[in-house]
């Protein structure tokens, strides 16, 4: 028996993308809505997700954005009740917002180490709390993807990573737990662990300069449509298949 790959049952259905204003985000929301999802894209540059989703008018589905910080429960809780309002149940999560802050961890900034753990760790979880709220209260078939990292499976030396990768691991970690109690309600969600290796966006810039982007430039490493299309691919998937935990990195390249 075969299977076509095909994210045609969730046409018309709504997903949630985190840290949707750039990056891997911003390239995930716009595959999404030309495969004909109505993507609510979240991030604090709302604007730019106004303006992307300008450009993706004619498209089979829609973007709208909204504006949230990950940092504050009271702004998640907020901003998912609105979009459950406005648009309707959630059957998609991406949870892809996260931040590295270079520094160390032995001298570092404590704020630095605070808004990496709320961001890529906590922000994560009360995301997922209330998309699996809204799953359960429409007996969704859905599906949430933690855009995780290789730094979540292994910590390499790579200097000034600070706290990222014990996020990361948190992530892998947190994953597996929410598919454990996904699994003892016998809910019908499937939660995937998506880890990319180096990915040029603007992500490395924020965390290190634009001097240490750039030199990146000079080595192989994946896009952020690479990334996209291994999300993709897992979203079609038949439905009794769960893909746990997919790794991409580049041909070559240790990570």
């Amino acid at each position: 028996m075969s299977y076509s790959l095909s994210l045609k049952r969730f046409e018309g259905k709504l997903a949630v993308v985190t840290g949707a204003s750039s990056g891997i985000g911003k390239a995930i929301a716009e595959g999404l809505v030309k495969y004909g999802l109505v993507v609510a894209g979240v991030a604090r540059r709302v604007k730019r997700i106004v303006e992307h989703a300008k450009q993706l008018r004619g498209a089979k589905g829609k973007l709208v954005g909204f504006k949230c910080d990950l940092t504050k429960e009271e702004d998640i809780l907020e901003t998912f009740d609105t979009i459950t309002e406005e648009l309707g149940p959630i059957h998609v999560l991406v949870n892809n917002a996260g931040v590295r802050l270079g520094g160390t961890v032995i001298d570092g900034d404590i704020e630095k180490l605070k808004t990496m753990l709320n961001t890529n760790v906590l922000g994560l979880a009360i995301a997922t709390r209330e998309a699996v709220k809204s799953m359960k209260a429409h007996n969704i078939k859905g599906h949430i993807i933690n855009v995780n990292s290789v730094a979540g499976h292994a910590v390499t030396e790579f200097p000034r990573a600070n706290l990222y990768p014990t996020t990361k691991f948190a992530v892998t970690a947190l994953t597996e737990t929410i598919r454990l109690e996904i699994n003892r309600e016998k809910l019908p969600i499937k939660i995937t662990s998506l880890s990319p290796g180096v990915v040029l966006t603007e992500f490395r810039e924020i965390a290190d300069g634009k001097e240490s982007a750039e030199a990146s430039l000079k080595n192989p490493a994946l896009v952020a449509e690479d990334v996209a299309d291994a999300a993709f691919y897992i979203l079609s998937t038949p439905e009794h298949v769960n893909v746990k935990e997919l790794i991409v990195s580049v041909q070559g390249r240790f990570a």
